[in-house]
């Protein structure tokens, strides 16, 4: 009789299970099964058939969990994705980058995964947009167009940018490089190799930083010089400059500052120490190399760097001002401070190319077709009495809000400077 009683008990539970099951699949239709999630979506998008036989597939993908990075209803976000992209991404991908990380790529900074990775398949590993060094030219395009046009790759760049880079974050502070330089080279290059002791002529270099003398990308110099490359480097003569490789101190100079360089360059240290104004940088205890790289660059005149970059290393106020300004001196859009300022000395106030502000204008600009307002010596400008009217009266060198780098939004507001007695 128990058994029995226990028997009935036992198929009256499964009956109810049935049941409720029963009701709730009538009570909620729409109620999929987790495996129904990518038929139901290849309904309408059915283009993402042939994304799904790529050779890479995503993994959410794979396992048809569109859900989990789309809402199926409404989104705040584009394409209905149920977060910002770099939240989605994390959620899987948290330790893209390195917790120690100094520096990081700019689209990862920036949440914009999707600007490098498909996030749906891709025919290249790690779903990227394409393959090799392709992708990474796709935004580096100027480095792209010069390691093309270099007559000497180096061997990492043709194996892939990853060779050397790591493409979301690093614990180095510059270039998102994998190890610090000389480290990084130094996994390939042996210092202590006889060919590698020869073409550094004896000195020791391996704690040398190699990207002063070498391009790492490409060059059309031999041994990935960098393309301009100072004589004395040119033709293996170190010990011109620098103390002998078996000194004590080997790579101490010869002698100090400007001294070292007018062994060479005499004439020109003469006609700049000639000068009632010099740049601080040539008196300065390092001389000319604050300025120009001893070795090598990438630049003309062996310049450390572009010139308003240069510049703009000690007149960050002065190229500031300048940049914030709508109507701007062309030399400054041009980025040739040169054109008007000597980098070395001037008899002239500004370091100006000439000492007449006149006619140092003049050389572009013809002041004889732009007004006749009085200029020049015999112009005393009013406003203060041991002063001389020149175009600086009435314009600024490097650029103003208003039109023609004027002083003032008007020829009233600007006159009247001058010529208070016609102010309102």
């Amino acid at each position: 009789m128990r058994s029995r009683l226990t028997i009935a008990c036992v198929s009256v539970v499964v009956l109810l299970g049935v049941y409720a099951s029963t009701a709730r699949s009538q009570q909620n239709p729409y109620r999929l099964k987790e495996t129904d999630q990518t038929k139901l979506c290849l309904a309408c998008h059915s283009d993402f058939e042939a994304t799904l036989k790529k050779k890479f597939v995503h993994t959410a993908v794979r396992t048809g969990e569109c859900s989990g990075c789309h809402d199926p209803h409404t989104s705040s976000h584009g394409k209905l994705l149920s977060a910002g992209t770099r939240q989605i991404c994390v959620t899987c991908h948290e330790g893209i980058v390195p917790a120690n990380a100094k520096s990081a790529h700019k689209v990862v900074a920036d949440g914009e995964c999707t600007k490098c990775h498909d996030p749906h398949a891709s025919d290249n590993p790690a779903n990227l947009l394409t393959s090799g060094n392709v992708l990474c030219v796709g935004c580096h395009k100027d480095l792209g167009a010069a390691v093309a046009a270099a007559k000497f790759k180096h061997v990492p760049v043709g194996q892939g940018c990853v060779t050397c880079h790591d493409p979301h974050g690093s614990d180095q502070a510059v270039r998102l490089l994998k190890k610090s330089v000389p480290a990084l080279c130094l996994g390939c290059h042996k210092p202590d190799s006889p060919s590698f002791v020869a073409r550094h002529m004896r000195y020791p270099v391996a704690k040398a930083d190699c990207t002063t003398c070498h391009d790492p990308h490409g060059s059309n110099q031999p041994a990935l010089l960098l393309n301009n490359v100072h004589p004395p480097l040119a033709s293996r003569q170190c010990d011109r400059c620098h103390e002998g490789p078996d000194s004590a101190t080997p790579f101490a100079t010869r002698k100090p500052g400007y001294e070292l360089c007018q062994d060479c360059h005499g004439e020109m240290v003469k006609t700049t120490l000639a000068k009632a104004r010099l740049h601080w940088p040539i008196a300065d205890k390092k001389g000319c190399v604050n300025c120009h790289s001893p070795h090598a660059s990438r630049q003309e005149k062996l310049l450390k760097a572009a010139v308003p970059a240069l510049c703009g290393s000690c007149h960050a106020d002065t190229m500031a001002r300048a940049a914030a300004v709508p109507v701007k001196h062309q030399p400054v859009v041009d980025g040739t401070c040169t054109a008007c300022h000597s980098p070395h000395s001037s008899d002239s106030v500004h370091l100006f190319t000439d000492p007449s502000v006149n006619t140092l204008c003049t050389t572009c600009h013809d002041y004889a077709a732009h007004s006749a307002h009085p200029i020049g010596d015999k112009a005393v400008d009013q406003r203060n009495k041991n002063l001389r009217v020149d175009c600086l009266s009435c314009h600024k060198g490097h650029g103003t809000e208003f039109k023609w780098m004027l002083l003032a939004a008007t020829n009233v507001e600007l006159c009247t400077r001058c010529h208070k007695q016609f102010a309102r």
